[in-house]
């Protein structure tokens, strides 16, 4: 019998091999980018939270310091509400802070701040009012359904 020549070794990967890789990188993506998804507009929610309480406090010093919610004028001197500053003051990360207008949200004695999300945390509202009850008046798709007694900041989260 005749030798040949040895065979040389086979490179590569065999198409099992890169199925069963494709397939564990697919499962650990239909895992991973959900949670990943919930983790970043977990993460932007602290903005509206955050915005609410200082605007709260900020309100608060307003009507210590003027014994009214809202803006009012001494002599030549304005003092201006904090809600109704500039949009550029009363922009936290992916929340505005808006419905602070006189009317049923901005009284002598009462206020209502109301924080719409974008971007990420588009769909999500929250509010705050002046004896600082906390109500979430709208979520995101998912996320659960509104609580007029506290902020929903997590997906799953009751009232």
């Amino acid at each position: 019998m005749k030798q040949g020549l040895p065979r040389p070794a086979a490179k590569g990967f065999t198409l099992i091999e890169v199925m069963i890789v494709v397939a564990i990188i697919a499962i650990l993506a239909a895992v991973a980018i959900p949670s990943y998804r919930d983790y970043i507009i977990r993460g932007s929610l602290v903005d509206g939270t955050n915005a609410l309480s200082a605007m709260r406090a900020n309100m608060e010093r307003h009507f210590q310091d003027n014994r009214t919610y809202l803006t009012t004028t001494v002599g030549a001197v304005t003092f201006t509400t904090p809600c109704n500053g500039s949009v550029a003051s009363r922009t936290f990360g992916r929340f505005v802070i808006t419905a602070c207008t006189a009317g049923a949200a901005l009284t002598a004695t009462t206020f209502t701040l109301t924080a719409t999300g974008n971007g990420p945390a588009a769909g999500f509202t929250y509010t705050i009012n002046e004896t600082g009850v906390q109500a979430t008046t709208a979520t995101a798709t998912g996320w659960g359904t509104s609580c007029a007694t506290s902020w929903i900041v997590k997906r799953g989260q009751t009232c």
